[in-house]
């Protein structure tokens, strides 16, 4: 599996929201910007907003899981912020993974 790195600190979300460009989805909002390494980058964030911790823990799981299906196919030098919403511990993980997949084909994120 190829490696990334994550997003922790509150500086590089920030910069993500201000500076990248956002894709918007029912379940999903993903934002993007290139970073000045040659690393992979990636966050996820849920607030309050989507429940007690158990949904909000199911929602990363199962973003994290999309994203490793896409993992060998997006491009290196990018953060990636991904946002739960409200929808997203309802629905089923391959609804994440085609919306994920097509907000990092409309970024040009994904090697095809």
């Amino acid at each position: 599996m190829r490696a990334y790195l994550t997003i922790k600190e509150n500086w590089q979300f920030q910069r993500a929201y201000k500076r990248g460009k956002s894709f918007v989805s029912p379940v999903v909002v993903t934002y993007v910007v290139k970073n000045n390494t040659n690393n992979l980058q990636i966050g996820i964030t849920t607030s309050k907003k989507i429940g007690k911790a158990v949904q909000r823990n199911r929602c990363r799981r199962i973003i994290r899981a999309a994203f490793y299906e896409l993992l060998p196919d997006i491009k290196n030098g990018y953060d990636i912020v991904f946002v739960a919403r409200a929808k997203t511990p309802f629905v089923k993980s391959t609804d994440i993974l085609n919306a994920i997949k097509i907000h990092l084909q409309q970024a040009n994120v994904i090697n095809n």
